[in-house]
């Protein structure tokens, strides 16, 4: 594969393409501010706004959010896994009917697995705008979006309407919805009640790991698997999440049977494959092809560490109990 080839599956950092206008909560107070990313596949963007830098198909998809200190985005759940790990700033991810169950707060490397089914959101903490990556399990990342019922109902009161095929419609553009299409019906409070609501040491000790502990493990020689059948965070989501530094990386080329995606979180890698190399730099997402050789490996001194993802045979579907 040549380097202008490769470059068409590497999305830099700094030129990703924000939605501003993603999600039904777009125009409520306190979440208006936030920039919805789509680096691979679909996605579960509601508007047609959305732009998908790499469209190719891999099992899972990968996005991100940015957004400024005390945006936060609204309650909804997910028909399959939504990882998160933190590239800047500092984010507090909370979780249960009305987001009052539990909470967390992540730095800069840090990674949560939130268990599928369960209303949750997240918000920037921080003191500077911050950005979160996100991986969603499936081709079609389980169909979307189920949001809280108070979050639609909220949403309308500020124009926005989500339309029972999963398409935003802003009222204060004069957008209607077509004739024929109804509004999407929201959840009854029997039916958001009866969401499950895990406990603070479910979430934590079953789908939050530290950027510092994975860190000092992964210096052992190999890289740390953090999501799989086998990992520190154990789960079938569809897709594996290895941890990668220095002391984990190795010179010798592999390859997948799928394609597989690189994304730093410090320091700069060089890629190496037959045709060609490049350098990523934290943020940076890059997709390499399937049955293509490839190693990873620290370009400069100093502190370095990134998440290889690779979907696997497992369905995409409910967090994996391990039964």
């Amino acid at each position: 594969m040549t380097p202008e080839d490769m470059a068409a599956r590497i999305v830099r950092y700094g030129e990703l393409k924000p939605c501003r206008t993603a999600f039904i909560d777009a125009h409520t107070p306190g979440s208006h501010l936030k920039e919805n990313f789509t680096i691979i596949g679909g996605g579960v963007s509601e508007s047609p706004d959305q732009h998908v830098h790499i469209a190719i198909p891999h099992g899972f998809n990968i996005g991100a959010a940015g957004q400024p200190p005390r945006i936060r985005n609204s309650l909804h759940s997910h028909h399959t896994a939504e990882v998160f790990f933190v590239l800047s700033g500092r984010w507090r991810f909370f979780w249960g009917r009305w987001g009052d169950a539990g909470e967390v707060v992540l730095e800069h490397g840090d990674i949560i697995n939130i268990p599928t089914g369960i209303f949750r959101g997240f918000e920037n903490v921080g003191a500077d705008y911050g950005m979160i990556m996100a991986i969603l399990g499936g081709d079609d990342a389980g169909g979307g979006v189920v949001w809280a019922p108070q979050v639609i109902k909220e949403a309308e009161e500020h124009g926005l309407v989500l339309a029972e095929t999963g398409r935003l419609y802003d009222t204060t553009k004069g957008e209607s919805l077509p004739a024929g299409v109804s509004p999407m019906k929201p959840l009854s409070e029997e039916e958001a009640d009866s969401f499950p609501t895990p406990s603070l040491m479910q979430v934590l000790g079953g789908g939050v790991r530290r950027y510092r502990d994975m860190t000092a493990i992964a210096q052992a020689g190999k890289p740390l698997k953090v999501i799989g059948e086998t990992g520190i965070i154990r789960d079938k989501p569809g897709f594996e999440v290895d941890f990668v530094t220095r002391g984990s990386a190795s010179a010798a080329r592999h390859k997948h049977d799928r394609p597989s995606v690189l994304i730093p979180v410090e320091g700069h890698w060089r890629v190496d494959w037959d045709g060609g190399s490049t350098v990523l730099a934290p943020g940076d997402t890059m997709s390499v092809p399937e049955n293509i050789e490839h190693s990873a490996a620290p370009s400069m001194t100093g502190g370095a560490a990134l998440y290889h993802i690779v979907g696997t045979d497992d369905p995409a579907g409910p967090t994996w109990t391990g039964s």
